[in-house]
């Protein structure tokens, strides 16, 4: 049967020129990074030059970049370790309101420690107003952490605006750009951003690497205690050959970015096009220039979205109906419900995201196989039947 990969918001497969740089690592060359005999000066060394690659990725230096295991736990210790850096100076967060669930609950968490958080809306298209966010600030406010890009809608944020009322307001201002990092350019200097969180796994790297970039002055008090690795802000062994897979991906990207983003661009208009221009009752979610390259997220009216996932399924398509982190949880996406999106409809949805891989053939098969999959599950809806009706009426 033939396989259609279109979920690399879930994750995207490992690039074989990573897997290539990871492999020594795996065997070998196996020393720990904190040994002072050679196999340990020569992981190292592995781990520094990683280091040095995903700091160019992002326009940092390489001592502003913290090894992690994921993008949440980027996020939690940019949310938890920041604000616990600065409770003496505030107790006040604020964030938006589509951030993702490792950003939003570790808000939640500081609520249980004493602190206060405040959730900025979106407007229709998931777009956060920079002046809510001013007007959410007070003077004790201590952090605020906006998403560059959301990864399931596909809406790019005014980052650089937001970043700017918090410079002048002396506030840190984290972003998680798992989901852009890598996939489209992103400099923290010019962006004038204090923390970012990205993830290797986003961007044809490894799964179980990631990174924390913390502006040179910004304390961060470490979540995991014990020794001194990573600067003394996240305590174990580094994860070498995960680490070094990291830095290859990062590299990749930073070099081929400009055809990655024109292909992703490419496939992701013509998808668009052939979704809401044949079919009837779809609409597309999220912003509708300001997006990411490869998301196309839709709604489909009177039809349920893990019942389309299924039957794509069934023909060889790999999509998603919504995060991944809550695709098994069978609720309405929170990131739809603050965008103003009706239950039925945010039931309703799919979400396509686009790789490097990708082919305008496989968009074509998708083109060919949603259709007739629509048309049956709405065979079997009475509310398409009675909207059909009263559009026959109308005519």
């Amino acid at each position: 049967m033939r396989r259609v990969y279109l979920d690399h918001a879930a994750t995207a497969k490992t690039d074989p020129r990573v897997v290539e740089a990871m492999m020594p690592y795996l065997g070998e060359e196996f020393g720990n990074p904190s040994s002072l005999h050679d196999l340990g000066v020569a992981a190292k060394e592995a781990v520094d030059s990683a280091r040095s690659k995903v700091a160019a990725l992002i326009g940092a230096s390489p001592a502003e970049i913290y090894f992690t295991a994921s993008g949440s736990e980027s996020n939690n210790m940019a949310i938890k370790g920041a604000s616990l850096a600065q409770e003496r100076k505030g107790r006040h967060i604020v964030v938006s309101g589509i951030e993702h669930f490792s950003v939003l609950h570790s808000a939640k968490f500081m609520e249980r420690l004493g602190f206060e958080s405040t959730r900025v809306p979106v407007d229709k298209y998931g777009v956060v107003d920079p002046e809510h966010v001013a007007r959410a600030m007070r003077p004790d406010t201590i952090l605020v952490s906006v998403m560059q890009a959301n990864g399931e809608v596909g809406t790019i944020e005014p980052i650089e605006e937001i970043a700017r009322i918090t410079r002048k307001k002396e506030v840190s201002f984290h972003t998680d750009a798992v989901a852009s990092a890598g996939t489209i350019p992103v400099d923290v200097k010019a962006l004038g951003i204090d923390l970012l969180s990205l993830a290797g796994q986003q961007f044809y790297g490894p799964k179980g690497a990631a990174a924390l970039y913390v502006r040179k002055g910004v304390r961060v008090l470490p979540l995991i205690d014990g020794g001194i690795q990573e600067g003394g802000r996240r305590a174990g062994t580094e994860n070498v050959p995960g680490i070094v897979g990291l830095g290859r991906a990062a590299e990749l990207a930073a070099e081929e970015m400009s055809d990655r983003v024109a292909h992703a661009s490419r496939l992701r208009d013509k998808l668009i096009k052939g979704l809401t221009g044949s079919l009837d009752h779809v609409y597309l979610n999220g912003h509708p220039t300001e997006r990411l390259p490869g998301n196309v997220h839709v709604s489909v009216e009177f039809v349920e979205g893990e019942a389309m996932l299924l039957m794509l399924n069934q023909q060889g398509v790999g999509v998603a109906s919504g995060s991944s982190c809550t695709s098994r949880a069978l609720k309405s996406s929170h990131v739809l419900v603050a965008m103003g999106v009706s239950p039925e409809l945010a039931q309703a949805s799919l979400l396509f995201t686009l790789g490097k891989e990708n082919t305008e053939e496989e968009i074509d098969y998708v083109l060919e196989m949603l259709p007739p999959i629509i048309g049956r599950l709405r065979a079997m809806s009475p509310l398409y039947e009675k909207a059909d009706r009263v559009k026959l009426k109308r005519i």
